[in-house]
């Protein structure tokens, strides 16, 4: 019985053993981390520069204070508290979070404190054990550009830990803008260095002389498209508006410009107040964390879309540029469309030339009754297929977030407004002009306004050009050096442009003759779109030179009227801007500096 006893207590002693040195390696892993400290070593962030290696955005070295809960012993908490000028509240809230810590994991206790404020703290870390300063890097706007744009960084969330195994708890992560849609390319690579510790938990040095360790990979730099002084002459441009303005290169689809406003600064989006910066911004009547140039989808584009229709009665054989419909202050069928007074009848190029709202709705209605068309079902979805080419009711592709495709109606949706098969021409005789059921952003206006310039095609309007790397090649997707066609042919934008030539550059009645540029030959159409919340919205599309254009611009200003007045300043300002690097036009200019259009939202 005795040597039995001894045998099965020996048997389960082997057992245990196996379990505890093989099966389960907790024991080791604890052990592991008495002697080891890991260290995540956070790669520099890529730079972001303008077209012309102008730098955007830059990066200065923070440090994050650590602390391992194990380690944490006796310290005088009001020295600490000095060292980072913090109150005692802050430092108290902040030990609170360590309740129910796994014991080795460093958590943050302060986050992007600055260098000085940390040298201050390396001085009498010995005072503090526990604690030690991690290396983070925090972003630097060298140019006062919008963070709509650039976008920011902030810490990465639990969906975003979950999304990708990357990320850790304290890790950043790009937030809107550019930082996000290039956060892959941006981010580099994290490293980790493995220190050895003594039975006091002090460093004794690298483990193994740094053998394994791994070395932190920078972000690669990006190139952008973007002109940093045409942006920064936009935004000056905006202040005090409600709007956007989308500047693109036809010949290539590159963004040179791309203004929301109000817009905010994104150096309010890091350091210690980051969190309060953005509740205030967040709760601002202005909206300045929407970015009005891809996310104001329901807009209607007002009169810059009698182009489009224009384009498609053409394509659809219903229109010719020399046929002459009257106007007598309106379209007088149905329940009539006004117009403003100009002279009558008139032809297509001069439909353009003084935006003639009845002119389109003879168009318009032409499209739909086209005895072609067995059904108007059938030539409203022909002309919504169209429309669709042309880039409207759909996302562009633009290499940002959160980009919408803008609005535009169905055969179903008319069917639960009006009734199956009691809608007709008529009852959406709005389209024509630009109103009614449909809504499109500033980017494709801009891209519409980038078709007429390149006489019937386009290239997806992009925000990088190029993207840096050392060590391996980096193409931007080839999605945005592919030809993308119109639909339209291209013997239909010789008397498009001319009716957008004589909009600026003609004589009595032209809508925009007041903003003509010497030695430029802009061609451009206004536009006034209907607001049913307040005045009416200001649009104006335009690219210059005529031939070789270099520049196809949309600015949309919200509830400041006339597209001619208020919108079409904004624009020529900025194509003298790019185009001759100065500005000849100062009473234009004084003009959209000194008008204010948000002030009643700021006094709300």
């Amino acid at each position: 019985m005795i040597i039995v006893i001894f045998l099965i207590s020996a048997l389960v002693l082997v057992i245990r053993l196996f379990q505890i040195q093989v099966l389960d390696d907790s024991y080791k892993v604890t052990a592991l981390n008495n002697a080891f400290r890991y260290e995540v070593q956070y790669p520099a962030r890529g730079l972001i520069y303008d077209r012309n290696k102008d730098l955007l955005v830059e990066n200065k070295t923070t440090y994050d204070i650590m602390i391992i809960p194990r380690e944490l012993k006796a310290f005088d908490t009001t020295e600490l508290c000095s060292i980072f000028q913090i109150g005692r509240e802050q430092a108290d809230a902040e030990f609170k979070k360590l309740t129910n810590r796994r014991a080795f994991q460093a958590v943050p206790f302060l986050k992007q404190v600055s260098a000085e404020l940390c040298a201050g703290f390396l001085e009498k870390e010995y005072k503090f054990p526990g604690f030690y300063a991690q290396a983070r890097t925090l972003r630097v706007y060298p140019h006062k550009v919008t963070g709509n744009l650039l976008g920011y960084i902030q810490e990465a969330d639990s969906s975003a830990m979950k999304k990708d195994s990357y990320y850790k708890s304290g890790d950043y992560i790009g937030k809107s803008g550019i930082e996000e849609s290039y956060e892959q390319v941006l981010r580099g690579q994290k490293g980790e260095s493995i220190y050895l510790r003594d039975i006091h938990n002090q460093i004794k040095g690298s483990y193994a002389e740094g053998e394994y360790d791994k070395q932190a990979v920078a972000g690669y730099n990006l190139i952008t498209t973007i002109d940093v002084d045409l942006q920064e002459y936009g935004q000056l441009l905006m202040q005090n508006k409600l709007g956007s303005v989308v500047a693109i290169e036809p010949a290539t689809g590159e963004v040179l410009a791309m203004i929301s406003s109000p817009g905010f600064d994104p150096a309010t989006m890091s350091g210690l107040n980051r969190r309060s910066n953005y509740i205030a911004l967040r709760n601002d009547p202005t909206r300045p964390l929407f970015d009005r140039t891809i996310m104001s989808s329901t807009n209607p584009p007002g009169s810059v879309f009698k182009i489009v229709n224009g384009m498609v009665g053409l394509q659809e054989g219903v229109l010719r540029s020399d046929m002459r419909y009257p106007c007598a202050g309106g379209y007088p069928y149905g329940r009539g469309v006004k117009c403003h007074a100009h002279f009558s009848p008139i032809n297509m190029i001069q439909s353009i030339q003084v935006s003639c709202n009845a002119y389109y709705c003879y168009v318009f209605r032409n499209i739909i009754e086209n005895p072609k068309y067995p059904s108007l079902d059938s030539a409203l979805n022909s002309w919504r297929a169209k429309v669709q080419q042309l880039g409207f009711g759909r996302q562009l592709g633009i290499d940002l977030p959160n980009e919408k495709g803008g609005i535009l109606p169905t055969t179903t949706l008319y069917d639960k407004i009006h009734g199956k098969g009691r809608w007709k021409a008529l009852s959406i005789i709005s389209l024509s002009i630009g109103q009614g059921e449909i809504g499109a952003t500033t980017l494709q206006l801009a891209n519409l306004c980038a078709i007429i310039a390149n006489r019937g095609f386009y290239y997806i309007p992009h925000i990088v050009k190029e993207i840096e790397s050392d060590s391996i090649a980096i193409d931007i997707d080839p999605k945005y050096k592919q030809l993308q066609k119109s639909g339209i042919n291209h013997e239909y934008f010789d008397d498009i442009v001319q009716g957008m030539y004589l909009a600026v550059n003609g004589g009595a009645g032209s809508t925009a003759r007041r903003v003509r540029l010497p030695d430029i030959e802009v061609c451009g159409k206004t536009g006034t779109a209907q607001n049913p919340h307040g005045k009416d919205n200001a649009v104006f599309i335009c690219f210059a030179p005529r031939e070789n254009p270099k520049i196809a611009i949309a600015v949309y200003v919200e509830n400041a009227g006339f597209g001619g007045t208020h919108a079409a300043p904004i624009a020529a300002l900025m194509v003298e801007k790019y185009l001759k690097g100065k500005i000849t036009r100062t009473d234009l200019e004084i003009q959209v500096l000194s008008s204010n259009f948000i002030q009643h939202l700021v006094q709300k």
